[in-house]
């Protein structure tokens, strides 16, 4: 297998500049240009759910260690009934809007915050008001299901989703930034390509490499235009 010759190879690079600067310069333009007018904006809004003492026996006043122990197991069965079926048709159904239940529920992200028995529901939509509106419905219809299913009231809105007029999925330098780095990376490739194709021969070293002999002499180029008193 051949050597590359890295001394070389940095050469051809160099020689290559302005193809790599203007391949890296049309990626950084269509990267702007998708961040700006291509990409369609997504609104977020985020609602806190905290998971407190079951107010199922009357008189307790104080949580005991049996109340924690039965959220911190049930965050996570709560963060699944969350994004269920079940309670996304009777968001929609209840706010009356016109969305499909799968895109509704693509844009529901649910976490859970570590240590803690607090889950955060985050909506986004290309409608702020409404990615809004479906975070605080969640939350509504979620606490009157997990109190039907398990026969207990330990759920509680901590925050209320708010209208967020920020796009969440929008950040022109980083897209920019990214398809630049895909520009270079693309060009270098390009680059590299074409020097594993290039069979031409470009100094002393090429010669000795192909013919397993040693070079006795070059002869350089002659160019009359260059000569002192040279005549055309």
């Amino acid at each position: 297998m051949e050597e590359i010759d890295l001394k070389e190879l940095l050469n051809f690079f160099w020689e290559k500049k302005l193809q790599i600067f203007f391949i890296t310069i049309i990626f950084t333009i269509i990267g702007y240009v998708y961040s700006t007018q291509i990409k369609t904006p997504m609104y977020s809004s985020s609602t806190t759910l905290v998971l407190v003492k079951s107010q199922q026996e009357e008189g307790a006043t104080s949580i005991t260690a049996t109340d924690i122990s039965l959220n911190s197991k049930l965050v996570s069965t709560y963060s699944e009934i969350i994004k269920s079926t079940t309670i996304v048709r009777e968001v929609i159904k209840n706010l009356g809007i016109n969305l499909n239940e799968g895109e509704v529920k693509k844009n529901i992200r649910v976490t859970a915050v570590e240590d803690a028995e607090v889950i955060k529901v985050t909506v986004s939509n290309e409608d702020p008001v409404i990615a809004c509106k479906i975070a605080n419905e969640i939350a509504n219809v979620f606490i009157k299901r997990a109190n039907e299913i398990y026969k207990i009231n330990n759920v509680h809105i901590l925050d209320v989703a708010e209208i967020n007029e920020t796009p969440s999925n929008i950040n022109n330098l980083k897209d920019t930034a990214i398809f630049a780095f895909i520009g270079i990376a693309i060009s270098c490739a390009y680059i590299l390509v074409l020097n594993m194709f290039d069979n031409t021969i470009k100094s002393q070293e090429d010669i000795e490499r192909i013919i397993k002999l040693p070079v006795l002499a070059l002869i350089p180029e002659y160019n009359p235009d260059s000569s002192k008193g040279g005549r055309r």
